[in-house]
């Protein structure tokens, strides 16, 4: 069937979605939105194995591309702005700068991302609740949240001190502390980079891919800080 847009984002309301859907945002990227069900399961049914066999999101799809899946969300920001951001306005064509994008992407995706996902698990989904486990990766997040503290001294933004999808795959996931109870008062530097990203007008409209509840839950989970 023939699509609207030349890409079809594959998403939820994560953090991990929020990541993709802010990119296409950012850059004024037409795409068809196809919103994954996780509670059915959606994302393990065969049609979607085939755009992601990891079963994950988000996904998606270039049909200018005869149809080129790319899956995981840092790999899709990258794909993005290669591709369709002439101007490198998120992710710069200089190796250096650009290294220094790839890095800050890299330290969520390998850091911040799967330290407070487990914190997120053990303190407030986990059937059994592990106090070792619950402040192990509770503890590292907010070690974490400490190396972006550093890093945003004398800049506004983590990288080349400009925004970058360095910025926006980070600011994602610290999006969601109040989830952990994390008050970031406790990270002046990193409390005044998600206000300075809050006020983007394409953030907020990316953070609401596919609908605005997952907003609305962390703006509750926010208001009990």
């Amino acid at each position: 069937m023939a699509q609207k847009h030349p890409i079809t984002l594959y998403t939820a309301g994560t953090p991990n979605g929020w990541k993709a859907s802010v990119t296409l945002e950012e850059l004024g990227i037409p795409y068809n939105l196809e919103a994954i069900d996780m509670m059915k399961n959606t994302q393990k049914e065969p049609w979607f194995i085939k755009i992601n066999p990891n079963g994950r999101i988000p996904a998606i799809v270039d049909h200018s591309k005869n149809d080129f899946a790319v899956f995981e969300s840092g790999a899709i920001m990258e794909y993005v702005c290669d591709n369709y951001d002439s101007q490198h306005r998120l992710l710069p064509q200089e190796p250096l700068a650009r290294s220094r994008v790839i890095q800050f992407l890299m330290f969520q995706m390998g850091g911040v991302g799967p330290m407070q996902g487990q914190a997120n698990h053990f303190n407030v989904y986990a059937p059994e609740k592990i106090p070792y486990a619950q402040k192990r990766y509770l503890d590292e997040t907010k070690r974490l949240y400490g190396v972006l503290e550093i890093a945003l001294e004398g800049q506004e933004y983590l990288a080349n001190n400009q925004y970058s999808i360095a910025d926006i795959a980070n600011y994602c996931w610290v999006k969601c502390s109040p989830y952990l109870g994390i008050n970031l008062k406790e990270f002046p530097r990193v409390q005044a980079w998600v206000e300075r990203i809050d006020a983007r007008q394409a953030v907020q409209k990316g953070i609401r891919v596919p609908n605005d509840s997952g907003v609305k839950r962390l703006e509750e989970a926010a208001n009990k800080l």
